[in-house]
């Protein structure tokens, strides 16, 4: 299987399968210098983790993070970093039922066609528990780019189901398990999701991702660009279907008065762009909005058809999202963080001596 590895100059390969032994990523390209330990890993990957809530997977996983190269005295030496971390709650007895059959919306049918065998346990490669070695790089990246750039990439649950928040309070999304930035309608929440688990079925749901202090200049024209290369990042992640970039598809029934985002010395009136104006950072906020789709293993019964080519009925049993969207604030924050760090040191690489540009609008 190739395609495993992700980023140009920052370079991130991911292994490991959802029920093998461990899951793992060596990091190549980041900077000497700086300051890394295990601890740091922990709330990052606490916030993706599963079974932080009644409404996620039960799956409690410890994701201790082993630090195996790369790494001397607390510090990077600018060699390959390589992270481990140990499958500690694996129940592959759960997929013994499915092992000869198709599950609707999975990618068992996929790389079944492609490889011509597939792992079945929790959808091995497939399964959302490899964004964890992402959300464990992008620590990494955040630092540096916090360190180094003041860049702080944040995100939360714009939409779940039909619910959208009354309210915006960033602060609020980190004081629940749902990153709902409206606390006043945790309650609801919870009552929607207990209605949609008792009923069998799941929902999708968006995320919205902001990097702020992303300085002007960063991405390049035509085929690197900044908001396609966060595209195709997004697009990377299990089971979105869709990515906007600032006002995204609402630029459909916008006007050009309304849409372009006029210039003062001061400042943009506005910033539709989502901080990208033909692949380059303007200096803005970088914006970007991720659906997911409503999650395939679910308790109501799928038609498909078994290995033996017989019609089937499927019903996947075992630990699972009714919402994967409610965890997956930190695994877009991640992909963000990191191409926002490998366009870094590209733009370092090719324009560090360029420096400031009049003029600079603030």
């Amino acid at each position: 299987m190739s395609s495993n590895s992700f980023g140009k100059l920052f370079t991130v390969t991911t292994f490991g399968e959802s029920h093998g032994p461990a899951i793992g990523c060596v990091i190549d390209g980041c900077p000497p210098g700086l300051a890394i330990a295990p601890e740091d890993f922990r709330h990052d990957l606490e916030r993706r983790a599963t079974g932080r809530s009644r409404h996620t997977s039960q799956r409690h996983e410890a994701d201790e993070v082993e630090i195996l190269s790369g790494v001397y005295e607390g510090r990077t030496t600018g060699t390959p970093i390589a992270l481990l971390i140990r499958n500690t709650d694996q129940r592959s007895k759960d997929y013994g039922d499915i092992a000869a059959t198709f599950r609707p919306g999975h990618a068992d049918y996929t790389y079944w066609q492609k490889y011509g065998i597939r792992d079945p346990r929790g959808g091995g490669r497939a399964s959302a528990r490899e964004t964890t070695m992402r959300v464990a790089a992008a620590v990494i990246a955040k630092k540096w780019l916090a360190e180094h750039h003041d860049v702080r990439v944040r995100g939360h649950l714009a939409q779940l189901g039909e619910v959208t928040p009354r309210g915006f309070d960033r602060e609020a999304a980190e004081q629940n398990p749902f990153f709902w930035p409206d606390a006043g309608q945790v309650a609801e929440l919870e009552d929607y999701m207990h209605a949609l688990r008792k009923s069998g079925d799941s929902v999708g749901a968006r995320v919205d991702a902001v990097a702020e202090g992303v300085p002007p200049g960063w991405g390049e024209p035509v085929y690197g660009k900044l908001d396609g290369d966060l595209a195709a990042a997004m697009m990377s992640i299990n089971a979105v279907k869709g990515v906007e970039i600032g006002a995204g598809f609402a630029a459909v029934a916008q006007r050009g008065t309304q849409h372009r985002d006029e210039m003062h010395l001061d400042g943009f009136t506005s910033n539709h762009a989502g901080g990208i104006l033909g692949g380059i950072s303007s200096g803005q906020p970088v914006t970007v909005s991720v659906a997911f789709k409503p999650t395939s293993s679910i308790l109501v019964p799928g038609q498909s058809v078994s290995l033996a080519g017989e019609a089937v009925a499927v019903v996947t049993k075992g630990r699972h999202d009714p919402c994967v969207g409610i965890r997956a604030t930190p695994i877009v924050e991640a992909m963000l963080a990191l191409v926002l760090m490998d366009h870094a040191l590209r733009h370092r690489a090719q324009c560090g001596d360029v420096g400031p540009v009049a003029p600079r609008i603030a």
